[in-house]
């Protein structure tokens, strides 16, 4: 029987929103049962970077290694800007300022309630791993180094 890259938990180019966090989800047992662990410096069996932008390239389905976090905040083929009230699943926030040791993103789920006061997110975190959790990055009162923006290859 054939079972496409999809099926058996490849990342794969364009797709939805739910696939994206689908390839996103990948990773948290992707380690035999474990998350895949954290590194700067070395790349998964899948092809991709072990730190947070490998992992959002990965969940993107971006060419492999990855871009950096730098890239994925300005190349406008890969990302646009957007407001905090547009976020949707799928969506990233970025801190592109900074070092290798104080850039970050994470992958935007959903809202934790209608006060949006933390939202539930996938990350890619040092000392840890691949991780799905609440986060506050980017919120009033939170880190406002970290900016939303919409993968362009949504299409809104």
């Amino acid at each position: 029987m054939y079972r496409s890259r999809a099926a058996a938990g490849q990342p794969q180019p364009g797709g939805s929103r739910q696939e994206m966090l689908n390839r996103a989800a990948t990773w948290l047992t992707a380690n035999n049962g474990a998350q895949v662990p954290y590194s700067q410096g070395k790349v998964w069996k899948d092809g991709y970077r072990q730190d947070c932008s490998g992992y959002a390239s990965m969940a993107l389905g971006l060419p492999t290694p990855g871009t950096n976090t730098v890239g994925l905040a300005t190349d406008r083929n890969i990302t646009r800007p957007i407001s905090l009230g547009e976020l949707k699943p799928g969506d990233l926030l970025i801190d592109a300022a900074g070092d290798n040791n104080t850039r970050h993103v994470v992958i935007f789920e959903k809202w934790n309630n209608d006060a949006h006061s933390s939202y539930t997110a996938y990350e890619q975190r040092g000392d840890h791993g691949t991780d799905h959790r609440t986060l506050t990055y980017g919120l009033p009162g939170g880190d406002a180094e970290f900016k939303p923006y919409r993968p362009v290859k949504f299409g809104d």
